[in-house]
């Protein structure tokens, strides 16, 4: 089929290209972006995070052994290989942080020095191929490297269209710095979208805000299964969210090729998906119609940072909707496996309940964007060699909109746009200004640490709590509340520890497939060091250290003094709640070191030969810290 033609809802041919913005002379601006000073600070920014993740993972090993702490010069050198199997040597400036001990490596430091040679700037894939090719040589390392050029080609897609498109006239609301923010701070692969063309990538990518529609499907009951919160009636919530007369005539449509609407759920599919896995793989379904197009709806969407999940950009308070999304970006397929999109409701249900009636959880006043609907294709029901080709490739998930739950004096960010840059200056640079850099952290840590640690504690439910899971609620700069999101496989706990075992859910399991595909993807576990660990991967390490980094970076607050913040928080909650004490042992956040997965090594072996890796735990010098507000 050709990529630019779809089938309107009469059943005609119409022109729909994907390429549109390179009809607009866009194509022009993006060669130019090749030759700008953008291409050099893209292409730094990945080979840091690269040699960052290399050396923490112990990937490849420097000359002279890891520095324990401290800044680092030309003394930190990583050996490698021409192809003529020549010496080479890579060095560059940088510094190992107290926190976990990770790195940070200077942009622009990263230099390549041959025998008898002055010393040249180094490229990405110079280094993936002389350094790396030492350690791994299959067609895994081309993969690695098809990622990571793959990131730079559309990040600099992404920062040269910043570069040149206006600023807003008003201030950023909380959707477009979701569209705004640039990507996992630690995985070198924080863009590669694998699978997206540029002309896709500038359609759908969430930097370009582009206003756009999904494909809605109306899809056979008989083939397909749906998972409701509790009190959710699908007819009402689908007419909400389609719009009475965008609902009607996708009844009428049906009606005039003799087809019931009532054997039929309507669900949203993503362009993409429609015509590069729908339309090629659900072929017999779409001749048979048990999967019909109804067409695109009345309500326009803008992706968010997460890529597969859209905000409806016409009416704010109604759902996101998170897409089946058959793309590679961080490493990972964003598809959504069945499983995933039956326990969505009832892990959101269960999180309500358990909070309803929580007195802290009542006074911490943090919102559970509630994922309250989920529709998928029933994959059993195709021929065995069908089910791999379309595993998780039909299916969507409804989540509350944050407007629903903000107050008239309340504004809302991203967790993670709090490290992010608005030109020269921090984008919190005012907050911090108002209220003064140290009152402004503590303040933050208390209202972000709180709830996530209330519910391992008192609940033993740990939250996959990294910045693009959280939402911080504030007042003027203030921070007030949290709203977490993300809950269809962003739990992990162990049923016999829960505070109320009982009314834990029957979880749909994961199958033995997705297991093969990710055995660190799963939810409960027996392993109280894995639920424990689960918070601390995910917010500790990534969420809270970025931030610790960023504090130090741009206003030289000391991480040590950083991390006596975080640990009087805990303490401060261990002091007030002694009921869970035995839970404060169970789940300890002050061991001497935590378990996180290697993102960058998992990429140049199996899955299944790359185990976690123990990092220090910045927590641990402050275990005897006790009591007191911060």
């Amino acid at each position: 089929m050709d990529d630019a033609i779809l089938l309107s809802n009469d059943g005609s041919r119409e022109l729909m290209s994907v390429l549109e913005p390179l009809q607009r002379g866009e194509e022009k601006d993006w060669i130019r972006a090749y030759s700008s000073e953008i291409y050099a600070k893209v292409e730094q920014r990945v080979l840091c995070q690269l040699i960052e993740a290399v050396l923490y993972e112990e990937i490849a090993v420097p000359l002279h052994g890891l520095p324990v702490s401290g800044d680092f010069e030309d003394r930190l050198v990583l050996p490698g290989k021409t192809n003529e199997g020549e010496p080479v040597e890579y060095m560059f400036e940088g510094k190992r942080q107290f926190s976990f001990g990770r790195f940070r490596i200077k942009k622009g430091t990263v230099r390549r020095k041959e025998a008898k040679e002055d010393p040249t700037a180094a490229t990405l894939s110079g280094f993936v191929e002389e350094v790396l090719g030492q350690v791994q040589k299959n067609e895994r390392l081309a993969m690695l490297l098809q990622e990571l050029e793959h990131t730079l080609v559309k990040d600099l897609q992404a920062q040269y269209h910043k570069s040149v498109a206006p600023m807003p006239e008003t201030p950023w609301d909380y959707d477009d710095l979701e569209s705004d923010l640039d990507g996992h701070p630690y995985h070198p692969c924080y863009k590669s979208r694998i699978g997206y063309s540029l002309g896709d990538n500038a359609l759908y990518g969430p930097e370009f805000k582009t206003k756009l529609k999904p494909v809605w499907l109306a899809v056979s009951k008989s083939q397909s299964l749906i998972s409701l919160s509790e009190g959710t009636d699908y007819n009402s919530f689908i007419q909400h969210e389609l719009g009475k007369p965008a609902y009607e005539a996708f009844v009428s449509l049906l009606n005039e090729k003799g087809l019931d609407a009532g054997d039929y759920w309507f669900m949203p599919v993503h362009p993409w998906q429609w015509e590069h896995m729908i339309l090629p793989y659900f072929h017999r379904q779409l001749s048979e119609k048990k999967i019909v197009r109804l067409g695109n709806g009345s309500d326009e969407y803008r992706p968010q940072q997460s890529i597969r999940s859209w905000a409806n950009h016409s009416h704010k308070e109604k759902a996101y909707m998170k897409l089946a999304l058959n793309i590679t970006n961080t490493s990972t397929k964003r598809i959504l496996a069945k499983h995933t999109v039956m326990n969505a409701p009832l892990v959101s249900d269960w999180l309500l309940s358990l909070t309803r009636d929580d007195e802290t959880a009542r006074r911490l006043d943090f919102v559970f964007l509630a994922e309250f609907a989920g529709i998928s294709f029933d994959y059993e029901k195709l021929p065995s060699t069908v089910q791999l080709q379309t595993y998780g490739n039909l299916g969507v998930i409804w989540r509350k909109s944050l407007y629903c739950y903000l107050r008239d004096d309340e504004e809302a960010v991203p967790f993670s746009a709090l490290c992010h840059m608005a030109g020269e200056q921090p984008w919190i640079e005012p907050w911090v200004r108002r209220y003064g850099l140290e009152n402004w952290t503590r303040w933050l840590l208390e209202v972000a640490i709180t709830p996530i640690i209330h519910m391992l504690y008192a609940h033993g439910i740990a939250m996959e709590s990294h910045a693009q899971n959280i939402i911080l609620i504030h007042k003027e700069g203030r921070p007030c509340r949290l709203a977490l999101k993300d809950f269809h496989d962003g739990v992990r706990f162990s049923k016999q520890h829960l505070g109320q075992p009982e009314v834990c859910p029957d979880l749909h399991p994961e199958p033995a497939h997705h297991r093969a595909l990710n055995r660190h993807s799963f939810i409960q576990t027996d392993d109280l060091s894995a639920v424990k660990d689960f918070v601390h991967s995910a917010f500790f390490f990534v969420c809270i250290s970025e931030l610790c980094m960023f504090l130090n970076e741009q206003y030289g607050l000391q991480e040590t003094d950083f991390w006596e913040m975080v640990a009087r928080v805990i303490y401060l909650y261990q002091d007030e709640h002694p009921q869970y004490s035995q839970n404060f042992e169970h789940y300890d956040l002050f061991s001497e070191t935590i378990q996180i997965e290697q993102l960058a090594r998992r990429r140049l072996w199996k899955d299944a030969e790359v185990d976690p890796k123990s990092v220090p735990n910045p927590l641990y010098p402050y275990r005897t810290i006790r009591g007191g507000r911060v």
